[in-house]
């Protein structure tokens, strides 16, 4: 009996540290201001939801996932749940990305003075000659013997070499979605008959139907026909969308 006991109290003591929440939450730009349309998603299920126009969002999880809210023009941030977040709502704070300007090279102009001028423009005859020199050098190619091992030293052998694990992607799912979305352009999905705020809906849509993008992930590059693939791929997954009104 104190068996059976034991047994039913570390059941439900398992179901209730795996079950699944809701994590509910609140988006806000540094300056305090509602963040709508902002993508938040679940690492561990893949699950994306978008925050509404007061910058709510609720998504599936529990604690220890890891939540990332990602908006274009915006630095990501990446959060843990911890069991207070599933108790209480969330607040992120999204902060603009900065902008790098490039550095612009400030080239002497002619100064008129025509002294100056032919010093700063005329290379000596003599660098001219060393630089052609120390060029032509470097284009040659090494002799072998140079780095060849002297009699009783030791050599390295060469091997196939090892692998340092796992290459991580260049990019993931909403790189995808920006690129795809800029490059067909709005108007396509209009023509389509999906709204401009559920753009990015359908597409994830689309991606979750089973569009092969391993190779575009891992590679950060969609070629033109990556992008033909996807629209005829669209084409199978049209007739089965539903807005997320209409899943409600």
């Amino acid at each position: 009996m104190k068996f059976k006991l034991f047994f039913l109290l570390t059941f439900i003591f398992f179901i209730h540290t795996h079950a699944q929440s809701y994590i509910f939450g609140k988006i806000i730009s540094e300056g305090g201001s509602d963040m709508q349309d902002v993508n938040v998603i679940n690492i561990r299920t893949d699950e994306m939801v978008l925050s509404n126009g007061d910058g709510h969002f609720m998504i599936s999880g529990r604690t220890g996932d890891e939540l990332r809210f990602i908006k274009a023009g915006y630095e990501r941030v990446i959060k843990k749940i911890s069991q207070e977040n599933v108790q209480t709502p969330m607040e992120v704070s999204l902060v603009r990305q900065t902008i790098q300007i490039p550095e612009v090279e400030v080239k002497q102009g002619l100064t008129g003075n025509l002294k100056i001028d032919s010093r700063n423009y005329n290379k000596p005859k003599k660098v001219e000659k060393l630089s052609k020199e120390i060029d032509s050098y470097i284009a040659q190619k090494s002799d072998p013997r140079i780095l060849a091992a002297r009699p009783g030293e030791f050599v390295q052998p060469k091997g196939e070499g090892f692998s340092i694990g796992k290459v991580k992607n260049k990019w993931d799912d909403i790189d995808l979605m920006s690129y795809i979305k800029a490059s067909l352009g709005e108007e396509y999905f209009t023509n389509l008959k999906i709204e401009k705020p559920l753009i990015d809906h359908f597409i994830s849509y689309v991606l979750a139907g089973g569009f092969e993008r391993k190779k575009i992930l891992k590679y950060g590059f969609c070629s033109d026909a990556d992008l033909y693939r996807f629209q005829r791929f669209v084409l199978t997954r049209i007739s089965t969308y539903r807005t997320p009104e209409a899943q409600k």
